[in-house]
């Protein structure tokens, strides 16, 4: 199986090829992304496993799309995220609501 950077690259090579990356804008991605959340979210609803791998699929292609264009590293900002969250601590509560201790 591929890694994630492979995979990212391999997206990237494919929009590319498509004139994605060089012809699109930002926001076209974003709102793109934006619409499969909307589709990921419906298939959640409706408990389509299938659809939510497929929506999950289709954001980060969005996702990727737009750093590319951006010139921004995707796995680096995963990475910035995590820093930021990995010494919180706390607990979900049952309502959803994250309590930080």
């Amino acid at each position: 199986m591929s890694t994630f950077k492979q995979l990212e690259m391999d997206v990237i090579r494919w929009a590319e090829a498509r004139n994605i990356i060089q012809n699109a804008k930002p926001y076209t991605q974003l709102l793109k992304a934006f619409s499969e959340m909307g589709e990921l979210a419906d298939a959640e609803i409706k408990g389509d496993l299938h659809g939510v791998e497929d929506g999950i699929g289709d954001v980060l292609v969005c996702l990727i799309n737009y750093c590319a264009i951006k010139g921004i590293d995707l796995t680096g900002c995963l990475f910035v995220a995590y820093e930021a969250i990995k010494d919180r601590k706390g607990t979900l509560m049952p309502n959803g609501v994250f309590v930080k201790e």
